[in-house]
């Protein structure tokens, strides 16, 4: 059964999916913490999935493993409006190839990661830790 519902909110949250260049994922802290960061994204409609790159040393790849549940959202239309939050799962996701062989995520994001002055190589290599987010909720108007 799908996770997003086939409504006009639905299909509201699919384009967001599909079209936006920066969600914001939300890890929690040892201490409850919440801790936000805007990343990059890939979406994954057939599985209801989000693919993140991650460096290899960043905090948030410690608090999937204690505390996997996460949430995803996008910023509102500035009037409080067109609110897409998802929740699910984080793994790591040894089997997603590496940024620089993922021609989708390549489309995507290819022109952003000249602008870093980084080739698709070197983004690689920064950001080689694919994880995957299992959609399991999501809420919004």
């Amino acid at each position: 059964m799908a996770v997003i519902p086939d409504s006009d909110f639905g299909q509201r949250a699919r384009r967001r999916l599909a079209d936006e260049s920066v969600v914001w994922l939300t890890t929690t802290a040892a201490d409850g913490t919440p801790q936000p960061n805007p990343v990059w994204f890939l979406w994954e409609p057939d599985d209801e999935v989000v693919v993140i790159y991650n460096a290899t040393d960043a905090k948030r790849l410690d608090r999937f493993a204690a505390r996997p549940r996460v949430a995803l959202h996008f910023d509102s239309n500035g009037r409080g409006g067109d609110i897409v939050v998802l929740t699910g799962a984080a793994e790591q996701a040894p089997d997603v190839p590496q940024a620089d062989e993922n021609d989708a995520y390549l489309a995507k994001y290819g022109e952003a990661i000249g602008r870093m002055k980084m080739d698709p190589g070197q983004f690689a290599q920064a950001y080689s830790v694919p994880i995957r987010v299992r959609v399991t909720r999501v809420r919004g108007h």
